[in-house]
């Protein structure tokens, strides 16, 4: 009699991808998951940056950016898909039960992913969300494939930590990323195995 595993959420997780993925989109990657369901995932990288800032990206659209703590900020490569596409992470910016941006995903673990024009709008007038992560591009799987590169030792999973997408410098994000599961990249092998 075979047992069905229970289906697992790993929305307002990481993937860590394992140092045997050799994929140059995802190598060394460190991904926040915005939805996870049977119908599939995505999320965005938060440890690629451009090599665009933020005010650079307000430069292109044509819009004065307001906010001097962000104009250093880089837009990231939050993935394959769609790379000339904006998404913005941020806290959760709610009117009542709805979020004040028009095209915004709420994320349970207290974000927001928004696609419209109206969150830069806001930033570009001083105001918007305190914390911001912007990036071109998103990274997706379809149903069951997630499943199926975690299976293969593609991936280590883990709670995410906000600290780690706004606070944590670029460079120490997947090794901090490891830290939340105890392990240093010096323990990983290359080699993917099965028990």
């Amino acid at each position: 009699m075979a047992l069905d595993s229970a289906p697992i959420n790993l929305t307002h997780h990481f993937l860590i991808a394992m140092p045997g993925l050799d994929d140059v989109a995802f190598a060394r990657s460190v991904i926040y998951m915005c939805e996870h369901s049977d119908r599939g995932a995505l999320g965005l990288i938060i440890n690629k940056p451009s090599d665009i800032n933020l005010q650079g990206l307000f430069d292109k659209v044509e819009l004065p950016l307001r906010r001097g703590d962000l104009s250093d900020s880089p837009v990231f490569q939050g993935g394959p898909v769609q790379t000339e596409r904006g998404f913005v992470l941020h806290e959760c910016m709610l009117a009542g039960s709805e979020s004040v941006y028009a095209s915004t995903m709420t994320i349970p673990g207290g974000l927001e992913m928004t696609t419209s024009k109206d969150v830069l709008e806001a930033l570009s007038s001083g105001a918007g969300p305190r914390k911001v992560f912007v990036s071109l591009g998103y990274s997706a799987w379809g149903e069951g494939q997630l499943e199926s590169e975690i299976s293969d030792n593609s991936w280590l999973t883990v709670e995410a930590d906000l600290a780690l997408i706004f606070d944590t410098p670029v460079d120490q994000r997947y090794d901090k990323a490891l830290l939340l599961l105890g392990l240093q990249s010096w323990m990983l092998s290359p080699e993917a195995g099965h028990a």
